[in-house]
């Protein structure tokens, strides 16, 4: 079957790939459509970050060359002979994250910590065998298209929850991309009343302002530490941190409140030079976020459902796996304008 296979920095590769046999506790996903995700993009520019290219990951026992693809939904096809909840003809969107399953959910998303798709064989391809219980049926309102935005939106609700954001929150987004618009959209659901967004793109501001933004901020045209404290003057409630540079993690402990909390949401590929007496005239609390608990994965599920939460407006183009370097990977390094490019694998929806 046709896959794109990831060999090393700036060296992805469409060729033949044979599916692994089937487990007895896997289902075999049909993929119809699968999303490139900025952590993607962060593996074809700087990588490896999280590919194993040197040793097998301790949880897949996997390493590289491996196929590409974590956002990704599909029909199952055929399910393992344990398999007792996910029956073939379902539609379904696939959780990625991989973990021993040994401790408690709150503790259970690092516990282990693996991708489908960074650590394993994904989704840029026919067919995928993962787990029955990363497998979460879609409702019928939900296309497969919908389905394969369900990891990103989860990304972001567990963000928000994360921040432990309350109604009438004020909120800084610093990062208009596609986990920016999404955190967005997701801060808007549970109550924020302002939502910041920062960026240096005026398309992806624009953008921004179709997802809730209230207030935008160009940081390239002016001090976004003081614009901030202009509509807020004592800063904002929280923050998120979505563009993975040291500028804007000092902005976004800048811009937020005294005792306020800065969340981490983005991927840095390297190391940056910061002084934790940033915070300590401030009380400004730090904490991260990378995935989701299997909780919020469903949570997202739902809510995406019954149109609580609708990122469809992400997706700003739909490509073909043969055009996966050109047209994805490339055009979003190189073009602002992109958020979310999904590939067509069955087309399914």
């Amino acid at each position: 079957m046709k896959a794109a296979v990831w060999y090393g920095k700036k060296d992805l590769r469409v060729e033949d790939r044979e599916l692994k046999p089937l487990k007895q506790d896997e289902v075999k996903v049909r993929v119809g459509w699968a999303g490139i995700c900025g952590s993607d993009l962060h593996e074809y520019e700087e990588g490896p970050v999280f590919m194993p290219n040197e040793s097998k990951d301790e949880l897949t026992g996997e390493q590289t060359p491996l196929i590409m693809g974590h956002e990704f939904a599909g029909i199952v096809e055929e399910v393992g002979s344990g398999v007792k909840t996910i029956k073939v003809g379902d539609r379904v969107a696939v959780n990625p994250t991989l973990t021993h399953g040994n401790k408690p959910e709150k503790m259970d998303i690092y516990d282990g910590f693996s991708f489908i798709g960074l650590h394993g064989d994904g989704g840029f391809t026919k067919y995928a065998n993962v787990p029955e219980s990363n497998a979460y049926i879609l409702p019928d309102s939900l296309t497969l298209q919908d389905g394969a935005l369900v990891e990103p939106m989860a990304v972001a609700v567990q963000a928000v929850k994360e921040a432990d954001m309350k109604f009438g929150d004020t909120v800084a987004v610093f990062g208009a991309g596609p986990i920016g618009l999404v955190t967005i959209l997701a801060a808007k659901a549970a109550g924020a009343t302002r939502i910041i967004a920062l960026d240096l793109s005026e398309k992806r501001l624009e953008k921004a302002k179709e997802f809730g933004a209230t207030d935008l901020i160009n940081s390239g045209e002016t001090n976004p530490v003081e614009a901030i404290h202009t509509l807020e003057k004592d800063g904002v409630d929280i923050s998120f941190e979505v563009a993975g540079v040291a500028p804007t993690f000092e902005q976004a402990i800048a811009g937020t409140k005294a005792r306020g909390t800065m969340v981490i949401v983005s991927i840095f590929a390297k190391s940056i030079d910061w002084n934790p007496m940033q915070l300590t005239g401030s009380g400004v609390k730090v904490t991260s976020t990378i995935a989701y608990s299997p909780t919020t994965f469903q949570q997202t599920v739902d809510l995406m459902g019954t149109g609580q939460l609708t990122p469809r407006g992400i997706i700003t183009d739909k490509i073909q796996l043969d055009d996966i370097v050109d047209r994805g990977f490339e055009a979003l390094g190189n073009d602002k304008s992109q958020a979310k490019i999904l590939v067509e694998l069955s087309g399914e929806m």
